[in-house]
């Protein structure tokens, strides 16, 4: 085949072509740090990037809602603590109202303070988490004490549930109806108890002192002592609930790790290696244009001359 010296001409500037764009993407790479900077680039690099993106942005949204959880599951702790720093003082109060030696006016101070007493866990059942009311079921829009009663009609027992992995949800909310209610019908009764106006008379000391519970074959059920039990256990419940989330929380954050790590290695240019193609790229492009120069200067004119 006859090689003319435009078909040397014409494969040289193809050839330093091909090597401007290679220096082109190389400096490219360097400068945004990502091996593509279209999806054209390399079509594969591209898919799995979204896919980690993806990934990276569940992991996102469910740490949001773990914040989300945090706030329902510690504010309901709060509550409940304040409800059994409550029943602590009840038993006090109650302790020292069965003692015989007070007079119906001092029991009349107690009961005074017993009364406050359960207007303020009254307002522990209504605690709200922004507009929510986090005692009162499903139903987030009601509070569960309304003018001093429960209506068991306005609110239910059902669990507030947030999604926080891949087809795990985690119950964040306490249903308080049945045991704000005890609690509230126990305050009740011992208030009547220290009424100096009780129907049948004032009541006795050991009457009194029977709102105390704590034997068990004698408990009732809805004696200070059964019913700040019940809170403790809503308590643990929800101990157990934050342990849990610890665990979440840990596994979101290994994955977030991972999936980031993914997405570097799948995407981040390695800088050592780009630079050294580059700076050989240069080498070679010099090269080329030194010999293509050589090239083109031969010419039938050069040999005329």
């Amino acid at each position: 085949m006859r090689v003319t010296q435009s078909m040397l001409s014409n494969n040289m500037l193809l050839n330093l072509n091909n090597s401007y764009g290679k220096m082109s993407k190389l400096q490219d790479q360097i400068t945004s740090g990502s091996k593509i900077t279209r999806p054209s680039d390399d079509p594969v690099i591209a898919v799995k990037g979204m896919g980690y993106r993806r990934d990276l942005g569940q992991v996102e949204q469910y740490t949001r809602n773990m914040n989300e959880v945090n706030n329902w599951i510690d504010t309901t702790d709060e509550s409940l603590n304040q409800a059994g720093e409550q029943m602590k003082r009840v038993r006090e109060l109650v302790i020292q109202a069965a003692n015989d030696t007070n007079t119906p006016d001092e029991r009349a101070k107690i009961k005074a303070e017993i009364d406050q007493i359960r207007q303020q866990i009254q307002d522990i059942g209504n605690t709200k988490i922004a507009d929510r009311y986090i005692f009162s079921g499903t139903r987030t829009t009601q509070p569960l004490f309304e003018n001093g009663a429960i209506d068991p009609a306005k609110v239910n027992s059902e669990d507030v549930v947030i999604e926080v992995y891949d087809g795990i949800q985690m119950k964040v909310n306490t249903p308080g109806a049945e045991l704000f209610q005890n609690v509230d019908d126990m305050m009740g009764k011992i208030s009547d108890l220290l009424d100096p106006n009780r129907a049948g008379g004032p009541a006795t000391g050991e009457e009194i002192g029977n709102a105390l519970g704590g034997v068990a074959e004698q408990s009732t059920g809805d004696d200070i002592t059964a019913i700040h039990n019940k809170i403790l256990e809503a308590q643990a419940d929800i101990g157990a609930r934050q342990n849990r989330v610890e665990l979440m929380e840990n596994r979101l954050g290994i994955r977030e790790v991972s999936v980031t790590k993914q997405l570097s290695d799948n995407e981040d240019v390695d800088y050592a290696k780009a630079i050294t193609e580059m700076v050989t790229s240069e080498s070679i492009h010099q090269a080329a244009l030194s010999v293509g120069a050589k090239i083109i200067q031969q010419t039938l004119v050069d040999f005329i001359r």
